[in-house]
């Protein structure tokens, strides 16, 4: 029981890296807030990991809104130990000067406005509980970043960036501040990432890790478990590579 009387919010929790995430945790002890704009998935999640979780409705792109669901989860259980940052939002794989405006700042408002949101709401209240952990979902793109994908790729540069230097100003505060870099895996945003899904394409991205198949929500719920742990309590400031060797 690694979170046992932790309290942790995470976004983007309907599906995909997010799901795998709120039962891992779950778990393992913690209570969780199920937090997705797709009211009917996050409800579904909170349903079947049962008591130990509450679901809201979050567009975490509004600072309204984020504050709305920080209340929910001091309401229901009293106080924020972890937040995990994992809403994201891509383009699709092609030329970059095809992405409209609207996607683009979208991008920026999901993959890197919300950290800042989360920041000004969960930082004073981690900081008065004595520390915490704040979690972001970057991803291999912005390590190693290849053609197609170059405005989602900025954006995870970004929140690598903010990840490591949230983590030197926020440790005399006892708050961990980490980011996970998964490789492509099996989410919604899949056929997005890949420009069209087939089993050609598939292989094609199979073949660029050399273990040799996609990041699944496991993989990534399990290196979240333990970066949101004590077991990781003297780790801050990493963007833990989670692709399989595809950065090597």
């Amino acid at each position: 029981m690694r979170l046992e009387n932790k309290v942790a919010i995470i976004t983007g929790a309907a599906s995909g890296f997010g799901e795998g995430m709120a039962k891992r945790f779950a778990e393992e002890g913690a209570k969780v807030v199920v937090a997705d704009l797709n009211a009917k998935g996050a409800e579904r999640v909170a349903n079947e990991i049962g008591r130990a979780a509450i679901w809201t409705q979050t567009d975490v792109s509004s600072r309204s809104e984020f504050d709305e669901m920080v209340h929910a989860a001091k309401s229901a259980f009293g106080r924020i130990d972890i937040m995990v940052n994992n809403a994201g939002y891509t383009h699709r794989n092609g030329d970059m000067l095809d992405v409209d405006e609207t996607t683009f700042d979208l991008i920026t408002a999901v993959n890197m406005k919300a950290i800042y949101h989360a920041a000004l709401a969960v930082v004073p209240i981690m900081d008065r509980q004595g520390g915490g952990v704040i979690l972001t979902t970057a991803s291999t793109a912005g390590i190693r970043p290849r053609p197609g994908l170059t405005w989602y790729n900025a954006s995870k540069g970004w929140a690598i960036t903010a990840t490591k230097s949230m983590a030197v100003e926020l440790a005399p505060k006892n708050i961990r501040v980490n980011c996970l870099c998964p490789v492509a895996g099996e989410t919604g945003m899949l056929g997005k990432f890949m420009g069209a899904d087939t089993p050609e394409i598939r292989e094609k991205f199979r073949a660029s890790i050399p273990l040799g198949r996609l990041s699944t929500p496991l993989d990534i719920a399990n290196a979240a478990l333990w970066l949101a742990s004590d077991e990781a309590a003297f780790i801050t400031g990493v963007a833990l590579e989670v692709d399989g060797g595809r950065c090597i």
